[in-house]
């Protein structure tokens, strides 16, 4: 539906979120899982992005078959609810699932799952975000008709993907064209702005461990700011 007069976009809501940042290695060269949002999509269409959406209610609620790993989770409460920890890593593999039918869990019976979770379940598994590390948060500027607080989590899918990482059959239709494309190569599609930057932060990380402290891009209606969460000072603005 088009924004109406009455809510105007600066007053959209802020939605909490997170994004999965798939990788792995083939030919010596990281490779990132992307796929590109339909053209009738209301925010960022068209544009080749990471898996990811907005935290359901029912995601507070969900049984993970193991805790976040630390620091991540550690990071993630320093300012975020506590009960919306696990329920950001509830929606990582949610979202991952959902967009790519790609399995991000434990073997394991699951026979009282939540009716979006009932196709996961279907796959023998239960949830479980140990593999996931927090890299990235950010804030969707002002005046867009979606705006989230997205957290953003690397995914080395080598080693924690069950299944084929070819094997989209299962997704559902969000995104569209999903494919592993080597990082030297990806900055060529068409992006949205704050892709490029989570980007250009995984190229330049070598370990694929959660960084000591995570950059965070907010952005009002005068100025951008990056700054680092458990950093001691901000980035350049």
């Amino acid at each position: 539906m088009p924004q109406s007069a009455q809510t105007p976009a600066r007053d959209v809501p802020i939605r909490d979120a997170a994004t999965v940042i798939a990788l792995r290695a083939r030919k010596g060269q990281r490779e990132v899982l992307m796929g590109q949002r339909g053209a009738k999509a209301a925010f960022m269409p068209m544009k080749f992005v990471f898996p990811g959406g907005a935290v359901d209610p029912e995601d507070a609620e969900v049984p993970l078959a193991a805790p976040l790993p630390q620091p991540c989770a550690r990071r993630l409460a320093e300012d975020a609810r506590p009960e919306l920890v696990p329920a950001l890593a509830a929606a990582a593999i949610r979202e991952l699932w959902e967009e790519t039918g790609l399995v991000l869990g434990r073997p394991g019976a699951w026979p009282d799952a939540p009716a979006d979770w009932q196709g996961f379940a279907a796959t023998g598994h239960r949830p479980d975000p140990s593999a996931l590390r927090f890299v990235f948060r950010a804030v969707t500027p002002p005046g867009r008709p979606r705006r989230f607080d997205a957290r953003f989590f690397t995914l080395d899918a080598d080693a924690a993907i069950r299944g084929d990482l070819e094997d989209f059959s299962a997704a559902c239709d969000e995104l569209s064209h999903l494919q592993w494309i080597p990082l030297p190569e990806v900055r060529a599609f068409d992006l949205p702005f704050i892709t490029e930057v989570v980007l250009a932060e995984i190229a330049a990380s070598e370990t694929g461990e959660a960084p000591a402290s995570v950059p965070y891009f907010a952005q009002d209606e005068e100025e951008q700011l990056f700054r680092r969460l458990g950093g001691r000072s901000p980035l350049v603005s």
